[in-house]
């Protein structure tokens, strides 16, 4: 009997270390794919992914030319993670504002924790290292959007919005730098209900 596999669907917007994401998901023993930002929508629909990763990437969501998934993976109805860059753009699609940091991060930061989410189940500590790789941060969250942390030049390092089960995260958790990505992960795959294969 040919059973559907659950699935995390990893969105690449040019990440080194997008293969790392995928390398990390299969760790816990789920299955994980990595496609394109601009995937067509129908084709995400026929993978029936559990959840959603949007990954890093090189470019600012303040460019000309940002590149963006279909809006309608935000109407799916499965929970959503996104990682740097994929914070950002979460952030500009809900109407939130994202700014070029004078302070850029890249490297070692300390990520304190502010607010309770699922994501940081079982995470003992409310500071923790993490690896951080961008040049824009959040300057306003969108609406009914709110900030789950803190690092050393963002205030807005992690945010989620409760009611559409969309996470932001403006660190790196698959590199073995950041003490609590591999938490971070599993309570991700915990929220989106997958069972291993």
């Amino acid at each position: 009997m040919n059973q559907r596999r659950d699935l995390i669907l990893i969105l690449d917007f040019g990440s080194q270390y997008t293969q790392l994401i995928a390398r990390r998901i299969r760790e816990t023993g789920i299955y994980s794919v990595v496609k394109s930002y601009d995937i067509p929508i129908s084709e995400i629909k026929k993978i029936k992914p559990k959840g959603i990763i949007l990954s890093g990437g090189p470019n600012s969501v303040n460019f000309k030319k940002t590149l963006r998934p279909s809006k309608m993976i935000y109407k799916l109805d499965i929970p959503i993670l996104g990682i740097c860059y994929g914070m950002q753009l979460i952030t500009k699609e809900f109407g939130g504002l994202v700014i070029e940091s004078s302070k850029k991060e890249f490297g070692h930061s300390e990520f304190k924790i502010k607010r309770k989410s699922k994501l940081f189940n079982d995470i003992s500590s409310n500071i923790s290292d993490v690896w951080m790789s961008h040049s824009d941060k959040v300057k306003k969250l969108p609406k009914d959007f709110v900030s789950l942390g803190e690092s050393t030049n963002s205030q807005v390092a992690a945010l989620q919005n409760d009611n559409l089960n969309i996470y932001g995260i403006q660190f790196h958790p698959e590199v073995t730098h950041t003490s609590i990505g591999k938490k971070i992960l599993k309570n991700f795959i915990k929220i989106c209900c997958c069972r291993k294969s």
